[in-house]
């Protein structure tokens, strides 16, 4: 999609900064492997493709060099980094201790908006059925877990659990063909939104460890 379609759908929210869609828009690419892994990066072409300037795009893979999405070699140039199964336990061990502080956090601080904004979510992936588009069923539950880190009125632990959260999509969207049924992942959601938007901090705490410990379960299980 480039920028000029991205205002035409309203996709694009009022300011957005060119080096910040084109980091948004490259970011989704990599975190759904529509960039493959070790994949080189053509900042030309990428830049054709979103309609903008090779200057946004450039800054764009700056920042996403530090959410060690890209790497960039001297002499070679930049490339999508791969994705390595075997960083999923490392992935996994700092998930499980700072996903359940943010749901907790979530369910103590949220203001009414976000509580209802939490209610609206646990309805809308309440419907959800394994018929959909699997990438949109892996954006969706990329929104559920950003939801619950803005509620937790946190933005440093906020900025951590996104990049992480994006490196375990990674590791998921590699082995997302052969997942049984990932519409049941998304609206397992579902309890831990309610609960947060109740205010039930042990609950939400408790159902948070639960799902970050099933998603290592389930990748393996594949493997």
């Amino acid at each position: 999609m480039t920028l000029q379609e991205a205002l035409a759908s309203g996709e694009s929210r009022a300011g957005l900064s060119l080096a910040d869609f084109a980091y948004q828009r490259l970011q989704d690419k990599l975190i759904m492997l529509e960039i493959r892994p070790g994949e080189p990066i053509n900042d030309g072409q990428l830049a054709a493709e979103l309609g903008v300037g090779r200057t946004p795009v450039r800054e764009a893979l700056k920042r996403l060099e530090t959410d060690h999405l890209v790497v960039t070699y001297p002499r070679r140039g930049t490339f999508a980094t791969v994705v390595d199964i075997t960083e999923l336990a490392a992935i996994s061990e700092i998930r499980e201790l700072l996903e359940p502080l943010a749901a907790r956090r979530a369910a103590e601080n949220a203001g009414a908006q976000m509580r209802a904004e939490l209610r609206a979510k646990a309805k809308e992936i309440s419907r959800l059925d394994s018929s959909g588009d699997r990438t949109t069923l892996m954006r969706v539950d990329m929104s559920v877990h950003k939801l619950i880190y803005q509620a937790a009125g946190n933005s440093h632990l906020e900025d951590v659990l996104v990049r992480y959260d994006n490196l375990a999509t990674r590791i998921w969207c590699l082995v997302i063909d052969r997942l049984p049924d990932l519409a049941h992942h998304v609206r397992e959601h579902t309890r831990l939104l309610e609960a947060v938007a109740d205010g039930d901090a042990d609950t939400a705490e408790s159902l948070t460890l639960e799902h970050v410990k099933s998603f290592e379960m389930a990748i393996r299980d594949v493997l």
